[in-house]
């Protein structure tokens, strides 16, 4: 592969007894009081809903020009990137859990740091490995990690120095998450939101305090959330949707008060998508279940959901993308399919099969899409057919984390390494 810039292949960032400090030149840059931008920042991007409000993509990938590239261990956890670094982590000889802090602009380590922690999976999940899950979210100050074995990490930003590590096995006695920490950290305001410890959890981002626990289960194997929270607003209040292994809920933000809770029908409890929202319509789908678009209503004293349609379309691990009023979604059997969410039609699927899993970025009228098979996608969300624009293999190492991008910066976590792109 050719390009105007040179690829850079860098060394595997140097082990550390707890942590490596940043390069000087970081460390002045966040002295001097440089503001930090969160750019994406967090699981799907500065909403969570996966839409890039970026420059506009071309049209194919011609001018996809590899940056540079650092050699690591396991992850499937997503990179996240501010202003000035890219955050990654992985799993180490089944002992240790680090973070990095990457320079985006020449993929330099500017600080790592590290904790003991590992947890393996059940036997029959063994072949998807048994290293870090959960995608960090970064507030523009401090960044939030969660470890394998139930541990949710606070870092700074700057330094990587541990702010607070709360530990949800022993604080609450809990059996350790059979799957491991899943959940990725939602972050509002003072506050952040994680399924964890056998329950769904809010906490003080400053101390890392619980301020309260709802929806709590036994822990252990089977109530490892696999879903990750969201935030939205039905009738002007606040309401977090969460997503555990057999229900889909409702819940005040304030008090942790469940509002609502209906049953989603799952092999074992795969729920595993995040849900997906358009106005006040919810829409999701579930291993051996089916696609379900629910609607929230009720007034503000009573709210509650309904469902709005049924359809046999079986999605899996990879969650959808609404745009124009329209679910793209990969699906368990490998193809890719267009349903309408007013109405649950499926407006076209696939003949291709594709690799088993998909993580979505929109922008505009269009998809891009990579494959745990390292392919990257370039598709125009038409709802009349399937119109695939490009597709490009850029990674010989299997890429089940959700990709991240931010300007004209694409960047791929596999499980070996960390690559960056300029799609310029």
């Amino acid at each position: 592969m050719k390009s105007a810039r040179a690829l850079t292949r860098l060394p595997r960032p140097a082990a550390s007894l707890a942590l490596l400090l940043p390069t000087t030149c970081l460390g002045l840059l966040m002295s001097a009081g440089v503001p930090a931008r969160a750019d994406w920042p967090q699981w799907r991007g500065p909403e969570r809903t996966g839409a890039f409000k970026g420059p506009t993509w071309p049209a194919d990938f011609s001018k996809l020009e590899p940056a540079w590239e650092v050699p690591l261990s396991a992850s499937y956890s997503g990179p996240i990137i501010s202003e000035k670094l890219v955050f990654t982590t992985e799993s180490v000889d089944k002992r240790l859990e680090r973070v990095h802090a990457i320079d985006r602009a020449t993929g330099k380590t500017a600080w790592t740091a590290e904790w003991e922690g590992y947890q393996g999976v059940p036997f029959f999940a063994a072949r998807n490995g048994d290293w870090m899950r959960s995608t960090p979210a970064w507030d523009g100050k401090d960044l939030f990690v969660a470890g394998m074995r139930d541990v949710l990490v606070s870092l700074n930003g700057s330094t990587g120095k541990e702010n607070w590590r709360l530990d949800f096995v022993s604080e609450f006695k809990k059996a350790p998450p059979g799957f491991g920490f899943v959940c990725s950290p939602l972050l509002d305001g003072k506050y952040l939101y994680v399924q964890a410890g056998g329950a769904f959890c809010k906490l003080e981002k400053a101390t890392g305090k619980v301020v309260w626990r709802t929806l709590e289960e036994k822990g252990g194997a089977m109530d490892s959330a696999f879903s990750s929270p969201i935030l939205t607003k039905v009738n002007g209040e606040p309401q977090l949707l969460v997503q555990t292994r057999e229900n889909l809920c409702g819940v005040d933000p304030s008090t942790g008060k469940v509002l609502w809770s209906q049953a989603i029908k799952a092999f074992r409890g795969m729920n595993i998508q995040t849900p997906v929202i358009q106005g006040t319509r919810l829409f999701t789908s579930a291993y051996q279940g089916s696609s379900q678009a629910w609607d929230l209503s009720g007034s503000a004293g009573n709210p509650g959901v309904t469902m709005a349609w049924e359809e046999k379309a079986e999605g899996y691990m990879s969650t959808p993308v609404v745009l124009g009023g329209k679910v793209f979604m990969h699906l368990r059997n490998k193809k890719f399919t267009c349903l309408d969410l007013a109405s649950g039609k499926q407006d076209w699927v696939t003949d291709r099969k594709f690799g088993e899993y998909w993580s979505l970025i929109t922008q505009g009228s269009r998809l891009l899409a990579l494959d745990e098979k390292g392919i990257l996608y370039l598709i125009q969300a038409d709802p009349a057919e399937f119109k695939l624009l490009a597709e490009k293999k850029i990674s010989d190492s299997e890429t089940w984390a959700h990709l991240a991008m931010d300007g004209d910066l694409i960047v791929i976590r596999s499980l070996n390494k960390l690559q960056a792109f300029h799609w310029k």
